[in-house]
């Protein structure tokens, strides 16, 4: 186990975004909320303890997305821009903008910095719109953008959240196009269900309690019957919330079965090809 917080993903510089891979496959990867880094004059705005902004991220999601060869790297953290809101509230002004935290100095941020933050949000989808759209023109394709979300909201020593409706993955697919993706995403949650593909059962279930936000929205939208997000919400069972403590044992398990989905995912696009 390491404490060690990651500074960016790996592999990523200090711009907003970065790419690994050919991008001449079907699938691709993202994990927008991996990053930790933020712009010098931000960081001096800013009041909240590292501790807690972390805990709000999705740390290590970059090493979980590793597993296929091409996707997208960012190093920001969503506290400079929400990569997954729409741009109207993709920066978190206000305590009500981000779970009542205090993240300001001055109790909300300032117009020069607001706009700083909007640049950043709008040169992700500025360098990932012509790399989509270069494999939209191929044919089907699959995004999968992996998230992690909190389950012990009540404290470090308080039960965690009923494994009833806090699954170990949450696959969220609520603005796909049901009728043509169907099937893809049906076998997707039986891949990570299924003990056979060597990788262990996991307890994977369909808009549990997250259905997608605007990266899916964004690809939906623009590639209507051609572009297919899977928004992936890996329960923080790889590490301790609170203390930020990683199991290097439970996010490897994570990482191999999300890569034993990876064959199935590439027969469901072909036959849609």
């Amino acid at each position: 186990m390491t404490t060690t917080e990651p500074t960016a993903a790996t592999g990523a510089s200090s711009e907003v975004v970065t790419f690994e891979g050919t991008w001449e496959g079907p699938v691709v990867a993202t994990s927008v909320h991996a990053g930790h880094e933020l712009r010098p004059e931000l960081a001096e705005a800013m009041v909240l303890d590292r501790a807690e902004r972390f805990r709000e991220e999705d740390p290590w999601t970059d090493r979980i997305a590793s597993v296929v060869p091409d996707r997208v790297l960012t190093s920001r953290s969503r506290f400079e821009a929400d990569l997954n809101r729409p741009r109207r509230e993709a920066v978190y002004r206000r305590p009500e903008d981000c779970w009542g935290l205090e993240v300001w100095r001055d109790g909300t941020l300032s117009d020069e910095l607001f706009e700083g933050s909007l640049a950043t949000y709008d040169a992700f989808y500025d360098a990932l719109a012509p790399r989509l759209d270069a494999l939209a023109e191929r044919g089907p394709f699959v995004l999968l953008d992996v998230h992690s979300y909190n389950h012990r909201r009540e404290g470090p020593d308080a039960p965690a959240a009923p494994p009833a409706e806090n699954p170990e993955v949450n696959v969220g697919t609520g603005s796909l196009d049901d009728e043509l993706f169907g099937p893809l995403v049906e076998r997707f949650v039986a891949d990570l269900r299924d003990h056979s593909l060597g990788c262990g059962a996991l307890d994977a279930r369909e808009n549990v309690a997250f259905e997608g936000r605007n990266l899916a929205w964004w690809v939906h939208d623009r590639y209507p019957r051609v572009g297919c997000v899977l928004a992936l919400e890996f329960k923080k069972t790889f590490m301790d919330e609170w203390s930020g403590e990683l199991d290097e044992r439970r996010l490897r398990e994570a990482q191999e079965a999300l890569a034993a989905t990876l064959p199935g995912l590439r027969e469901e696009l072909g036959r849609l090809s």
